[in-house]
């Protein structure tokens, strides 16, 4: 084995004991380097996963859009954190998890009008880093753009996994342009749970946000997992409503300890590409309705029922009916849908005693629109 070849080697096998684990998605060229990391004894150790969602259909699939252009830092920016957030599903809540991204357009039997050259992202819990390289054209031939490119992607990989590499730039002649950028993320979730903030919006493609619009609709639950029944009354929500839901989590509980760090990002994982979720500290309706005033919050029958309940307000009618004094006097309201009780009973808005001074605050949506005879609680348990 020549002395090149065996610091590649030893490269690729200090990343497979670094302690992180990858999930990789290559569109353009630099395929090669799934093989170049699994020619290595251990890759099981590193490599979760590796797709290469090559047709424009395929990547459009992949990310849950259509990219502006498919070779681009930012659809290798939304590649690593679509890797990272499906891997993210497969490995436990602690995984040190980095998704990789990588884009390239290369030599191709037509013509290219464009540069040659590639980007690659790597996308971390708190921090995205990005590369491009511009190629000379005509200086090499497809396959050994392909080489470099695949080269390039191993050494980027190697940085976000803290293993001490050359930087891709050295792959290039000293003619030819690169570029590195490196954003450490704001801890908004820390930020959350120490009660700087009261809610931070988690977007579709995990940007974390402190001060998004509010949203008009939104579907609270714990999501512990989601299922597709949350996705079915989400979707007819939008319909009834005309306009899109967000969800909400309240990272904080009336009766339980706050919910981790790890656990939050994990049950994020599950609306990746999907919907916005909103993170609260508010696990009431009256402090739900004080910080999104105006909103129609999407509940089930069991939980309007406790809504109205002096016995969830220890048994004060008093302090219950001050609480929907103000949720009226927010502008909130409720889309209930009919819920399965413990006995089996299928609970509808008709079996709940809404005193009739707060009648319009409620809305049923009708059981031949919606039934899902499915929970959460019970998927759990079956696991």
């Amino acid at each position: 084995m020549s002395a090149p070849n065996a610091a590649w080697q030893e490269l690729i096998a200090a990343l497979h004991v670094s302690g992180r684990k990858a999930a990789l998605a290559i569109t353009g060229g630099g395929s090669g380097a799934i093989g170049e990391l699994l020619r290595v004894p251990g890759g099981s150790r590193l490599l979760i996963e590796a797709q290469v969602p090559y047709d424009t259909q395929a990547l459009a699939s992949f990310l849950g859009f259509p990219p502006a252009q498919a070779s681009s830092a930012d659809t290798a920016i939304a590649m690593a954190h679509a890797a990272r957030a499906h891997a993210a599903g497969l490995v436990p809540a602690d995984t040190d998890l980095v998704g990789l991204g990588a884009t390239a357009a290369l030599v191709s039997d037509r013509p290219r009008r464009g540069e040659h050259r590639f980007h690659i992202a790597t996308a971390g819990v708190d921090r995205v880093t990005h590369c491009t390289g511009v190629l000379a054209k005509g200086r090499r031939d497809r396959a050994a753009e392909e080489g470099l490119v695949s080269r390039a992607i191993v050494l980027w990989l190697a940085h976000a996994c803290g293993v001490a590499a050359p930087s891709p730039r050295t792959l290039l002649d000293a003619d030819e342009q690169f570029a590195e950028t490196a954003t450490t993320t704001v801890d908004a979730i820390g930020q959350l749970l120490a009660g700087e903030v009261n809610r931070v919006t988690a977007q579709p493609d995990g940007q974390l946000m402190l001060s998004a619009p509010p949203p008009a609709v939104l579907f609270p639950g714990s999501f512990n997992p989601m299922h597709e029944g949350h996705v079915t009354l989400a979707r007819i929500a939008e319909e009834l409503r005309q306009q899109s839901v967000s969800f909400e989590l309240s990272v904080t509980n009336v009766d339980k300890p706050p919910l981790a760090s790890e656990t939050i990002r994990h049950r994020l994982t599950q609306f990746a590409w999907k919907a916005p979720v909103e993170l609260t500290r508010a696990p009431t309706f009256l402090e739900k309705s004080r910080l999104f005033p105006k909103a129609t919050f999407v509940i089930g029958a069991d939980t309007a029922e406790r809504l109205v309940a002096a016995r969830y307000y220890g048994d004060d009618e008093d302090r219950m009916h001050a609480a929907l004094e103000a949720i009226a006097n927010s502008g909130a309201s409720f889309l209930v849908a009919v819920r399965l009780d413990a006995a089996g009973r299928v609970r509808t808005l008709k079996d709940v005693l809404v005193p009739r001074r707060y009648g319009e605050l409620f809305t049923e949506i009708p059981e031949h629109h919606f039934r899902a005879d499915i929970s959460s609680s019970e998927i759990r348990a079956r696991r």
